[in-house]
């Protein structure tokens, strides 16, 4: 995920350089920082120090940086960052996270999107490399009790209806009990394995599914009325894309969408696009996944060569990256990934029982146009509390 950064006076400049330089040497962090200023005066007398100017109105500014979700620290006041954002903001399961620091670097608060976001977690990863304090201000965390939208978010699942979000976490917080109701074969408890990701949280209670008399939460890739405060769906869907360089967005997008209409799915089923590692820094599939919300998960031809399985193999890919085929072995690698136990955990991926082998199949084989491939794969799905 990137991070913007905006600061407003000369020390609140250099600390955010500090912080870029942090994350820069951190490439496991999953942050990149790109840093901005509204000071002229700072950047007359730092010329060349690597920070872009904002021209515009602060709100303008921020307007543009969450429709491309990206993560916002304003170092600055909490006021500044509350008006500038106000106007753009949609919901819980859609803002992306903005965090503010003061610029003296002694506290970061998360002010949105903490949970779904993953505001909460960046603040507590910035403290750790600044030493700054985080002032987290969600009930659920502060009480350290379950809460079903970071459930939701760790196993790969989107949230059918958000306005269910608040009634669970009101009896969590109250001290009731939870039903949760999981479709069978896909809970990791079935395993009967021990272990943090086998135990079920205090306060939560599994019961048979369907849930003869309702649940609390519901877990299933299946279609129908359930009755549940909270329906979750497993993002079951990868994508795996490969693409001639400079392909734009648009025209990625317009692909991806026709292909998945074929398919009868949405982007909202889609956990994740995967590619060659050539392509992490792909402004199109980079700018695609951060629009639609999705991991975007690279390997290296070494790698995808691992995959096992016939693929539709290219010379002329070969030559240029190292691997024939890079949409479908990238598309099935994921799958193995995201059922991993603690794959990308916080990030959105789901879990299993470990250890390696096909864990999804396509859906759609390679299809290529205009300098395009792509595949898609339906990954097998099963999910699991982490740190109960």
């Amino acid at each position: 995920m990137r991070i913007s950064i905006i600061s407003f006076t000369g020390q609140g400049m250099r600390l955010s350089q500090k912080i870029a330089g942090l994350l820069a040497q951190d490439a496991d962090g999953g942050l990149t920082a790109c840093f901005y200023t509204k000071c002229k005066a700072c950047m007359e007398e730092r010329p060349g120090s690597g920070v872009l100017p904002v021209e515009t109105s602060v709100g303008e500014w921020a307007k543009g940086q969450m429709q491309e979700r990206n993560a916002l620290l304003f170092i600055g006041a909490c006021g500044i960052a509350v008006r500038a954002i106000a106007p753009y903001l949609t919901d819980k399961l859609h803002d992306p996270p903005v965090l503010v620091m003061d610029e003296k670097g002694n506290y970061i608060i998360p002010i949105l999107s903490g949970h779904m976001g993953g505001a909460n977690r960046i603040a507590a990863y910035l403290a750790g490399k600044t030493g700054a304090a985080p002032v987290v201000t969600t009930a659920t965390d502060l009480n350290q009790a379950f809460a079903v939208d970071i459930f939701a978010k760790e196993n790969g699942c989107s949230i059918a209806d958000k306005s269910g979000i608040v009634k669970v976490s009101s009896k969590v917080l109250a001290g009731k009990p939870l039903t949760m109701s999981i479709e069978p074969g896909h809970s990791f408890f079935e395993e009967g394995k021990a272990g943090e990701l086998a135990s079920v949280p205090e306060g939560v209670e599994l019961v048979p599914y369907p849930p003869a008399s309702g649940a609390d939460i519901v877990v299933t890739s299946e279609k129908g009325e359930f009755h549940a405060s909270v329906l979750l769906h497993p993002r079951e869907y990868v994508i795996g894309m490969g693409c001639r360089k400079g392909k734009s967005m648009e025209e990625l997008n317009g692909l991806v969408q026709r292909k998945l209409r074929e398919l009868g799915i949405s982007a909202t089923q889609v956990l994740a696009l995967a590619s060659v590692s050539q392509k992490s820094g792909e402004p199109g599939l980079v700018g695609w996944c951060q629009k639609e919300g999705v991991l975007f998960l690279t390997y290296t031809a070494e790698e995808l060569q691992q995959v096992q399985g016939t693929f539709q193999e290219s010379p002329f890919v070969l030559s240029q990256v190292g691997v024939g085929n890079v949409c479908e072995r990238a598309a099935l690698k994921a799958c193995e990934e995201l059922w991993e136990p603690g794959a990308g955990r916080g990030k959105g991926a789901g879990c299993g029982a470990g250890g390696s082998g096909k864990k999804g199949t396509l859906a759609l084989p390679k299809y290529a146009e205009d300098g395009m491939t792509i595949a898609i794969a339906k990954r097998e799905w099963r999910v699991c509390f982490y740190g109960a």
